[in-house]
C-alpha cells in the first residue's frame, strides 16, 4: 500500500465513533494484506486471462425474456413425481441440480474477475488489472449486443408455476463486489470514462427498478434474509451512483426494520434458525448485516454501535462466532445439505474484528478457508475480496 493511500486510511480511520482507532486498523490492515497477497495475485493472474461473457452467451430456453434477460430457476423447486408434465413442488433446502444456474454462474465469473482485478490494483497500484476489468464493465453494462438488462424480471422461475419471482432479486447480490471494484477503480488513470458512466448509469436503472417495481417492493419488504440482502446490494449500488435517498433509505430500514424484527435479545435470527438449513442461514444473514453496517456507516451514522432493545450488530457477531470457532458446538439442528461445507472466512468475523478490535475473532478468520469451492458456498458467500471494501474510504470517489 502506498504511502500516500495508507496516511490517507490513517486519517479516515480517525473518525469518531466509527472504527476502533487508527493503531487497531493499521495493524489489521497489515495482517488482512499478508493473509491474502498471495491469493490476490494468483486469482488476478486467473482473471486477467479471462475474456468477457455474459448472460447473452447462455440462452435460457425455459425464459420468457430475451437474451438480454437474467433468468434463474428456483434451487429448492423438484418436477412432481405424480405428475411429471405439470408444475414443479417445493422440497425446502434440497437444491435441485438439473435447475437452470448459467446466468447465476456467469454472474459469479464476473465478481471474481473484477473482485481480483480490484483487489490486486489496490495491492499494486498496476493500470493492467483496471484496463482489463473496463473490458469486462464494457460487456455487461455498455455493449448492446451483450450487456444484461438492468430488471430481474424472471428470476428464479418455478417451471410451469410462475415466469419470475421477486425472491430472485437475491440472485444479483453477485454484482455487490462489481460495483465495489468498479467504485475503487473508477478514479484509476486506466479508468475508461465512458465505461463508467456507462456502468453508474446500469446500476442506477438497477435501483430504480429495485425500489419501484413489484417484485422490488416485495423483496425489500421480505422478513428473512431476503429483506436483509435487498438492504445489503441497494446499499452497493447506491454508493457507486451516489444516490443519497437510497443510502438513507437503508439506513433506516436497518435500524427500525431489519435489526429490530429479526434479530432476537441474544443475537440469534429465529427466522434463520427454523429453516431446514438453519446454520448457514444464520451465517449469511449476519454477513449481510455486517455488510450493511460496512457499507453505510460514516460520521453521521454509525450503524456498528446502533442498538435497538439490546440488539446491535456487535450481538448478532457475539452470538454467532462460537458456532463459527467450534461448529460442534451448535444446539440446533444441521442443515441438511452442505452442513460440512461451513464455515467460511466469513465478512462478518473479518468486519466485525476490525470494528471491534476483537483479535480472537481476527485469527479464526485468518485460519478459515479463504477460497471456497463449493459452488452453494459460493452463491451464498457474495464478499469473497474484503481488500476492496476496507478500501472505500480512501480510494474510491
Amino acid at each position: 500500500m502506498g504511502l500516500i493511500a495508507r496516511i490517507s486510511f490513517v486519517i479516515i480511520s480517525m473518525c469518531p465513533g466509527c472504527f476502533t482507532g487508527v493503531i487497531a486498523q493499521e495493524r489489521f490492515r497489515d495482517e488482512i494484506e499478508e493473509t491474502l497477497r498471495i491469493q490476490i495475485m494468483r486469482d488476478a493472474g486467473w482473471a486477467l486471462k479471462q475474456q468477457p461473457e455474459t448472460i447473452t452467451a447462455y440462452p435460457a430456453s425455459r425464459s420468457s425474456g430475451t437474451i438480454h434477460d437474467f433468468y434463474s430457476e428456483a434451487d429448492y423447486w423438484w418436477p412432481d413425481s405424480t405428475n411429471l408434465s405439470g408444475p414443479y413442488v417445493q422440497r425446502d433446502g434440497l437444491t435441485n441440480p438439473a435447475n437452470f444456474t448459467a446466468h447465476r454462474l456467469v454472474m459469479i465469473r464476473l465478481s471474481k474477475i473484477i473482485g481480483a482485478l480490484a483487489s490486486a490494483y489496490i495491492l499494486t497500484d498496476n493500470q493492467q488489472y483496471v484496463r482489463h476489468a473496463m473490458k469486462h464493465l464494457n460487456a455487461w453494462f455498455a455493449d448492446e449486443k451483450t450487456k444484461m438488462n438492468p430488471s430481474l424480471l424472471f428470476a428464479q422461475a418455478i417451471v410451469r408455476k410462475v415466469s419470475g419471482r421477486g425472491i430472485g432479486i437475491i440472485d444479483t447480490i453477485h454484482l455487490m463486489e462489481v460495483a465495489q471494484g468498479a467504485r475503487v477503480m473508477s478514479q484509476s488513470a486506466s479508468a475508461d470514462k465512458a465505461i463508467i458512466r456507462a456502468t453508474k448509469k446500469w446500476f442506477s436503472h438497477y435501483l430504480q427498478w429495485l425500489t419501484t417495481h413489484p417484485y422490488g417492493v416485495e423483496e425489500m419488504n421480505a422478513k428473512n434474509n431476503h429483506g436483509t440482502c435487498w438492504v445489503m446490494q441497494a446499499a452497493a449500488f447506491a454508493n457507486l451512483t451516489h444516490n443519497t435517498s437510497i443510502l438513507d433509505l437503508c439506513r433506516e430500514r436497518y435500524r427500525t426494520i431489519l435489526l429490530p424484527t429479526q434479530m432476537a435479545e441474544d443475537g440469534s435470527f429465529p427466522l434463520e434458525l427454523s429453516r431446514t438449513k438453519p446454520y448457514g442461514y444464520s451465517l449469511f444473514n449476519l454477513d449481510a448485516m455486517v455488510m450493511i453496517c460496512q457499507i453505510l456507516s460514516d460520521t453521521e451514522n454509525n450503524l456498528w454501535q446502533f442498538d435497538v432493545n439490546s440488539r446491535s450488530i456487535k450481538r448478532g457477531c457475539e452470538f454467532l462466532y462460537p458456532y463459527i470457532n467450534d461448529k460442534n458446538d451448535w444446539p440446533f439442528a444441521k442443515d441438511v445439505m452442505y452442513w460440512e461445507n461451513w464455515p467460511v472466512a466469513h465478512p462478518s468475523l473479518l468486519f466485525g474484528a476490525v470494528q471491534f478490535g476483537n483479535k480472537e475473532w481476527f485469527n479464526t478468520w485468518q485460519r478459515m478457508d479463504h477460497a471456497p469451492q463449493t459452488p452453494e458456498v459460493i452463491r451464498n458467500l457474495p464478499v469473497r475480496n474484503p481488500l476492496i471494501w476496507l478500501e472505500t474510504k480512501n480510494r474510491a470517489r
